[in-house]
């Protein structure tokens, strides 16, 4: 089988601090060839650079994306955003950041005001169209906002993905009409919440469709055993694997080659 690209996991969240190199190796273990570090704002974005320019002799490659989340919209100012373009053009050696965000609209929790979302993800948006890099986005409660400054960005973007979706059909069909990607977690996998994704999978094209733990989060609530930590790995990226093939109709064997090819060509990984 292919080895799997986790196209989002917050590596460098507190959670990871006591053992990241024994999850680095079981993710290994478990068949996941590539992880991209999420960056969630300056400060967790050089983090996340930092550790995956590090030389290791084990475990996944690593990349990095640079961004500001939502939540942290209100700390997108000039230095921040500097700190962001500084990490997109660092030279591509041991690794690189492969693209912009996570960035987006998040008005389930509105942990910064609406306004600030918006402006911090307009800037986002400019700067990858700029260096003409992949977007990594995240929406929550704010379709309408999300698709209306997306549509104006979209020409000038290269590619963009909704990451984590769990959204209905016609988010869906909006996304894929403005040629986006999907990233999918294993919230597909909760019976509480996630249950009309499985009817939906099968709709997005194999090129535009990704698989991601968004580790340490959304631990897959059909896994058994469960760890005691509750926690999510990159290890656990089969289990999104298997259950996304079978909403599909197709082997894991089958979806594990097409999203990493997807995953590949979507972040223009060459090692």
């Amino acid at each position: 089988m292919s080895p799997l690209v986790d196209i989002g996991a917050n590596l460098t969240n507190k959670a990871f601090r006591a053992d990241r190199d024994a999850v680095l190796r079981r993710a290994s273990a478990a068949g996941v060839g590539t992880v991209i570090v999420t960056g969630t704002s300056a400060e967790s974005s050089r983090a996340a650079w930092e550790l995956a320019s590090r030389p290791r002799d084990f475990g996944p490659r690593l990349y990095a994306t640079a961004g500001i989340h939502p939540h942290h919209a209100s700390a997108a100012g000039p230095s921040a955003l500097r700190e962001l373009r500084e990490l997109c053009e660092q030279p591509t050696t041991r690794a690189h950041v492969v693209a912009v965000g996570e960035c987006g609209l998040d008005y389930d929790r509105d942990f910064s005001p609406r306004d600030a979302q918006r402006r911090a993800l307009e800037a986002q948006l400019e700067l990858a169209a700029d260096l003409q890099l992949p977007v990594f986005l995240h929406e929550r409660a704010a379709h309408a906002d999300f698709m209306a400054i997306l549509a104006r960005y979209r020409p000038r973007l290269t590619r963009a993905v909704v990451h984590c979706f769990t959204g209905e059909a016609a988010a869906l069909r909006a996304y894929l009409d403005l040629d986006l990607h999907i990233g999918l977690t294993g919230w597909i996998c909760d019976e509480r919440r996630g249950t009309h994704l499985r009817g939906l999978v099968g709709g997005i094209p194999a090129d535009r469709l990704m698989l991601e733990t968004d580790a340490p989060y959304i631990l897959p609530r059909d896994l058994r055993p469960r760890p005691a930590s509750h926690r999510n790995e990159p290890a656990m990226l089969p289990h999104v694997l298997a259950t996304v093939a079978a909403c599909r109709g197709e082997t894991p064997a089958a979806l594990a080659s097409t999203s990493t090819q997807a995953a590949r060509a979507f972040f223009d990984l060459r090692e």
